[in-house]
């Protein structure tokens, strides 16, 4: 269980995020078209899992924005924007945002996913929400970077995260 804040309030997690240099572990989530997608469909790419409590606030909304920006410039990279919006609400948002160089994934029917990465809040106001958090899964499923942001109203370092990309 980790500690996070949202507006100064204490929460709590379910677990803890997997270290790094922790092998990833494995998941299903589901994209906008009911699809479901795992681990090993991103096999030889560099996954960054952009982790956020929902579509619907400004600051989840910023950092699906700026990874689509700054995803373009990695080819060998795919950004998973993953929250527990469902699937019809990304699809929504994409579209009216023109978002095109990230996937949005719903982790409403996984529990595996949010025990496993140790991310949704089990008390405070967004309770049964994911925490906000960003992984960088290597080419061989290695952890290579991890940020449980410490305070849910703010923004990820993406210029930390970005440079572990290759």
């Amino acid at each position: 269980m980790e500690t996070i804040y949202f507006k100064g309030t204490p929460c709590h997690t379910y677990g803890n995020l997997p270290a790094v240099g922790e092998k990833a572990p494995c998941f299903t989530l589901v994209t906008p078209e009911l699809k479901e997608i795992h681990c090993n469909d991103f096999l030889g790419k560099y996954i960054v899992l952009n982790i956020f409590p929902s579509l619907d606030t400004a600051v989840c909304a910023m950092s699906v924005r700026k990874f689509n920006e700054k995803a373009a410039k990695h080819p060998d990279t795919v950004v998973l924007c993953v929250s527990m919006d469902l699937p019809f609400a990304a699809q929504r948002f994409c579209s009216a945002e023109g978002i095109k160089d990230v996937i949005p994934a719903s982790a409403f029917r996984s529990p595996v996913f949010v025990q496993k990465y140790g991310v949704q809040l089990v008390d405070g106001p967004l309770s049964g929400l994911l925490a906000r958090a960003v992984l960088i899964i290597d080419k061989d499923m290695n952890i290579i970077y991890r940020e449980l942001v410490d305070e849910i109203t703010h923004e990820p370092d993406y210029d930390a995260a970005l440079k572990m990309l290759k």
